[in-house]
């Protein structure tokens, strides 16, 4: 078996659906291939459409064998709502960041009673990550005129931990949002580099 380059990126990007998940580890695999890596990324959707946990996992190096990340071995958890932080730490490894979006997402199985929301989510993850990063991206967003923007929000603060190129990443930005929409992207983006 070839033995991955220990020098592989791997960021965990989770949310549940319609939060952008899928866009931002996109924008994240297209800087990196852009940069010269090798890189690989796979996804799980699960009940995306009804607000079920999506995961997609970004791997990048000089060569990457398999696109996904084992249990303890992320270099950065990229999360766009607080319970899906908690529930994705123990991929993290033991140096390993955090950045979180403040924002709560009910499911559907607790109101049904099936289970609780996480209390002190916030002190759980910093137990576990003491430099997290905590983003209360909707405000932000709404603030742009477009709740859909947290997930650029999120780039820009995970942008400050990555060593990509602050070109590339625009590049692929404006490369991949409609062009009306371009220059909000640009503006979300540089907002969440104000706050890494």
């Amino acid at each position: 078996m070839k033995r991955e380059n220990t020098n592989t990126t791997n960021v965990l990007v989770v949310g549940t659906g319609g939060q952008g998940v899928i866009t931002a580890s996109e924008i994240l695999s297209d800087v990196a291939m852009s940069s010269g890596f090798d890189t690989k990324k796979s996804e799980i959707h699960g009940m995306s459409q009804r607000g079920g946990v999506v995961t997609s996992h970004v791997r990048y190096s000089e060569k990457v064998y398999s696109p996904m990340i084992m249990e303890g071995e992320a270099d950065i958890l990229l999360s766009f709502e607080l319970a899906e932080t908690v529930r994705w730490l123990h991929f993290l490894k033991p140096d390993g960041r955090v950045i979180s979006n403040l924002q709560r997402i009910i499911p559907p199985a607790i109101y049904a009673g099936m289970g609780s929301y996480p209390e002190d989510a916030e002190a759980v993850i910093r137990q576990r990550s003491e430099n997290a990063i905590f983003v209360d991206a909707l405000p932000l967003a709404e603030g742009f005129g477009n709740p859909r923007l947290v997930n650029t929000i999120l780039l820009g603060v995970a942008s400050t931990l990555l060593s990509l190129p602050l070109d590339g990443w625009k590049a692929v930005i404006a490369e991949r949002v409609p062009s009306k929409f371009m220059a909000l992207n640009l503006m979300a983006f540089d907002k969440g580099r104000e706050l890494g």
